[in-house]
């Protein structure tokens, strides 16, 4: 038996060299945030004519990503983005969609197709060794795809349809498109997915074959490479991309009118839930504004310690009311939107509403302590630099960087803005979002839900 006395000695020694590799450990992120090393910046380059970008972890697995210029912002009817994300991995030239499944299987990978307001992204995750074959089979399904009458009418048409219904219920979702919509209008304002009451006449194998001979064009993609070596990548980029188209055909038009901030306030009646958002101009990839990454990281949410109600604004105010709130700064090319949402019973959200409200007016005015504002800065460099890792999120990031300005989101610029905040900045940042005009969309109880002017709002 170990006495008593030993084993407070190795917990000392314990507790001195866990202090030790801390202390390393912080003085090494503190290295890689002003070095920038490969770990976490993207090697990017023009391979084929076609924008690459590449970062080596050092790890067992690599993610592959194609990512277009072809969100629900650009495409010029309903749907067409939907549609081209769900012919992804069907049916190609050279290999039927049962193939691509079983060869993806039998090497372990995983392929992956989704769409954001600005992007459209496919993406691969397979093991190192194998970057060859999902580097062919991503050039083949951009290149090479079949738009068949059948897929559509018994998989992409269906599937459309089940997503529609989805978001008919979906209280969140619709006042979250339903902000942006009052926000931007067209290009940025258009939903994510068609109600179920969009007209759709004019989608079918035909059109999303013509968006996707725009859209998958070298000008308008980029390819991401996370956990892959710049020279593989590079290598056979160049080998299976070539036969890329270099342009858009001339009879198909983009949606790109610049995007303009318009504000206002709309309320739609729904029995499935209730939902408020409340929206001001945000920071955007090409004006990153750090201020509002902190004041996002200050309005919070969602506690960051079990068993605490946090210290963000959002949390305390969810936490007394026993509704669902969050703060995010949604980033895009040319805009962006800070969004605080609200969901819950409909009393219960027009309290937090009232109570968001006035933390926000509380920030305009200089209440907030230095205490909570080091928190905030803190938490706004975690959460950019737990992003710049790997995962979805990166792939995105990065490609739409690269696809909209030229380079991707550059994190240690990103974190060494943050530090720079201070109180004055915040409070002036603050003030000026509660002196101009919101974007405020409520989706429930309509009778109990707040309008914008009983918050205390301009729309």
């Amino acid at each position: 038996m170990f006495s008593r006395s030993a084993l407070s000695r190795g917990a000392q020694l314990a507790a001195r060299r866990q202090g030790c590799s801390q202390l390393a450990q912080r003085r090494a992120y503190a290295a890689a945030t002003s070095s920038a090393p490969s770990a976490l910046t993207y090697d990017t380059t023009e391979v084929a004519g076609i924008k690459v970008a590449a970062r080596d972890s050092h790890g067992p697995t690599t993610k592959l990503a194609v990512v277009a210029k072809a969100g629900t912002r650009y495409q010029p009817v309903p749907g067409l983005t939907v549609g081209l994300e769900e012919f992804a991995f069907k049916n190609t030239q050279k290999r039927t969609a049962l193939r691509i499944v079983r060869e993806a299987e039998l090497l372990g990978g995983q392929l992956l197709a989704y769409h954001t307001r600005e992007a459209l992204v496919l993406e691969a995750s397979f093991l190192r060794e194998d970057i060859p074959y999902f580097t062919e089979l991503l050039a083949e399904v951009i290149s090479e795809t079949k738009y068949t009458t059948f897929e559509f009418h018994e998989d992409v048409e269906r599937v459309l349809k089940v997503k529609q219904a989805k978001l008919a219920h979906d209280v969140s979702a619709l006042a979250l498109d339903s902000a942006h919509s009052v926000a931007f209008h067209r290009g940025l304002g258009s939903p994510l997915y068609p109600t179920s009451s969009a007209p759709l006449k004019k989608l079918n194998e035909h059109t999303i074959a013509a968006y996707a001979s725009a859209a998958y064009t070298k000008p308008n993609i980029a390819l991401i490479g996370d956990g892959a070596t710049t020279t593989a990548l590079h290598k056979w980029t160049q080998q299976f991309f070539k036969h890329v188209p270099a342009s858009k055909p001339e009879s198909i038009k983009f949606y790109t009118e610049p995007t303009t901030y318009h504000g206002g306030e709309t309320r739609i009646s729904h029995t499935g839930g209730n939902s408020l958002v409340i929206a001001f101009p945000g920071s955007s990839f090409n004006a990153f504004k750090p201020e509002v990454a902190v004041l996002a990281a200050l309005l919070g949410g969602q506690p960051n310690v079990k068993w605490s109600p946090g210290f963000t604004l959002l949390s305390k105010a969810a936490s007394s009311t026993g509704v669902a709130a969050s703060g995010t700064n949604l980033a895009y090319s040319d805009a962006g939107l800070l969004a605080i949402q609200i969901t819950g019973a409909a009393d219960s959200v027009r309290q937090a509403g009232a109570e968001a409200v006035k933390a926000l007016k509380g920030i305009a005015e200089g209440t907030v302590s230095k205490e909570d504002l080091t928190k905030a800065i803190a938490k706004a460099k975690f959460d950019a630099l737990e992003g710049s890792q790997s995962g979805v999120s990166t792939l995105l990031s990065a490609g739409s960087g690269i696809i909209h300005t030229g380079k991707p989101f550059q994190i240690v610029e990103t974190v060494q803005s943050i530090n720079g905040v201070t109180a004055d900045k915040l409070k002036a940042t603050a003030k000026s979002l509660i002196d101009g005009k919101a974007s405020v969309a409520a989706v429930g109880d309509l009778h109990a839900l707040p309008f914008a002017e009983e918050l205390g709002l301009k729309v």
